[in-house]
């Protein structure tokens, strides 16, 4: 007694075990939540978001032409040889040179560079009849050069920028025609999964019916009221029926997988399948749009179009920089500048350098070289033009022709893509309507099945029928049954296939790409 009830809490265990394996294999999604889910976990809408990425970071990067540009230099040199004149020294020439430069530089919105520059150097030497020895020497100058003709403009100085930002326009539309894409493969694969789970619910309904048939002729032959060749119809049925369900099954498996890829779900380490059970079913509320609608709203949010628009821009921008490069290079440079100096005064008899005799020195240091050229004590200024005429530019405009036959070629890709974008909206119009209609005929069909398999079953009970004919009646019904779902699912895909084509699917969704990003 006790082992028999050890193997009945064992058996227990074990069927609690493989039910809760089972239901733990399980995940139940809706189709928002399968859309949502491969958003977030398909490499391939990962690898799209960062083509996004690295378009955002080349705009930055194109921007930082303008950031200042700072320059600083030092050199110190000490040099000796000999010495040629009485004049320069005896014996040996020495100098010690110490010099220091700084130099700021900003890109102008209009094309031209300025250029703040300080200069402080230190020169000390045994030259005879020098008046001031060690020198400090200091040069605050300004330079602006600007361009007047070539490379001269906002546009021009801005088009790596606004070039950049063109491309980081496309890549998010072409961003959002990959996601508006995978949205409709995820749609596709999640209907398609719930028509087969419902088809097999269609086969197995059929087996059943064609079950119990078999099994109340096997009773009647058993009594003598049914000839034994009537059996053999009903166990060919059966049999058919049973080859429908596995190809039903090996469908389930097969759309699974299909959107399991997509889904990109992790899985336990060993885990071979995971079971997705959808939790939506498909409905088939009339929608009514017309194509001139539908056409204009695709003509707003048409990433793919919206692409080639702003690929028309882009090349619009090449043809301006590129007619702007034919003119003459034309260059304005002004500088000005305040020099100071300042050093150890040497001071001789009588005022004379000649006299060689040092009678005493005044003292002066680099801060009052510095001080005269920040006071611009000494004030220089200069202004030149530069006009250079490259021959290229005169004699040939290959680039310049290059630039308009690119525009062209995008404007024309506009022209093309609108005229599919108008064969594509009047199918997709068309393919909802259509689809609508098959699913009302469908209906009928389905419920006039279902009458006349009634009426059958009703006429084989009193024997004014036959198996086969009942069989047959049965078949037809789980194929309007069929039928009936794929018409509502194929309808369903049919207004996905509509919203994609209209470029309004992420709208729908309200699904923002800008959050991917």
């Amino acid at each position: 007694m006790n082992k028999k009830i050890l193997l009945v809490i064992f058996l227990l265990i074990l069927f609690l075990t493989l039910v809760w394996s089972d239901t733990n294999n399980e995940r139940t999604l809706s189709l928002e939540e399968c859309i949502i889910t491969t958003l977030e976990n398909n490499l391939d809408v990962a690898v799209q978001v960062l083509n996004t990425e690295i378009s955002d970071e080349t705009v930055i990067s194109a921007g930082e032409i303008f950031f200042p540009q700072l320059q600083l230099y030092y050199n110190q040199e000490s040099t000796n040889s000999a010495s040629f004149s009485w004049i320069e020294s005896e014996g040996t020439y020495t100098e010690d040179t110490s010099t220091y430069q700084a130099v700021l530089s900003q890109l102008l919105p209009i094309g031209g560079r300025l250029q703040v520059t300080l200069l402080n150097y230190r020169n000390e030497n045994n030259d005879r009849f020098q008046t001031i020895n060690p020198l400090f020497y200091s040069n605050l100058r300004f330079t602006l050069t600007q361009p007047l003709l070539r490379d001269f403009g906002l546009r021009t100085t801005r088009r790596e920028i606004i070039a950049a930002k063109y491309s980081r326009d496309i890549s998010e539309e072409n961003l959002k025609t990959f996601l508006m894409t995978t949205i409709y493969n995820v749609e596709t694969a999640y209907w398609n999964l719930v028509y087969s789970m419902e088809n097999l619910k269609a086969q197995q309904w059929s087996l059943d019916l064609a079950r119990d048939l078999l099994e109340m002729n096997l009773k009647e032959v058993e009594v003598g009221m049914m000839a034994p060749i009537e059996i053999s119809i009903a166990e060919a049925e059966v049999a058919t029926r049973e080859a429908d369900i596995l190809q039903a099954e090996a469908d389930i498996h097969d759309n699974t997988d299909v959107l399991l890829t997509l889904l990109n779900l992790p899985q336990k380490e060993g885990e071979i399948r995971l079971r997705i059970i959808p939790k939506d079913k498909p409905s088939y509320e009339k929608v009514t749009i017309s194509a001139e609608e539908a056409l204009e709203t695709a003509y707003v949010y048409r990433p793919d179009l919206n692409s080639l628009k702003t690929d028309v821009k882009s090349r619009k921008l090449d043809v301006s920089y590129a007619r702007n490069q034919l003119l003459p290079n034309l260059n304005l440079e002004a500088r000005y500048w305040s020099p100071g100096v300042s050093g150890t005064q040497i001071l001789f008899r009588d005022g004379n350098p000649l006299t060689g005799e040092i009678v005493g020195t005044l003292p002066g240091g680099r801060a009052d070289a510095f001080k005269d050229a920040f006071n611009f004590l000494y004030q220089n200024w200069s202004v030149a033009f530069t006009l250079d005429i490259p021959l290229n530019s005169i004699f040939s405009h290959a680039e310049y022709s290059r630039a308009r036959l690119s525009l062209k070629q995008a404007e024309l890709q506009v022209r093309s893509q609108e005229k599919t974008i108008l064969q594509e909206i009047k199918s997709a119009v068309r393919a909802v309507d259509t689809e609508y209609k098959k699913v009302i005929a469908y209906k009928k069909a389905r419920e006039l099945a279902e009458i006349n398999y009634r009426n059958e079953e009703k006429r084989w009970k009193v024997g004014l029928t036959t198996n086969y004919q009942v069989l047959l009646l049965q078949r037809d019904l789980a194929a309007a049954r069929s039928a009936e779902i794929r018409a509502v699912i194929d309808y369903n895909l049919a207004l996905a296939a509509l919203n994609q084509a209209m470029g309004i699917s992420l709208k729908q969704k309200n699904i923002v790409p800008a959050i991917y990003h």
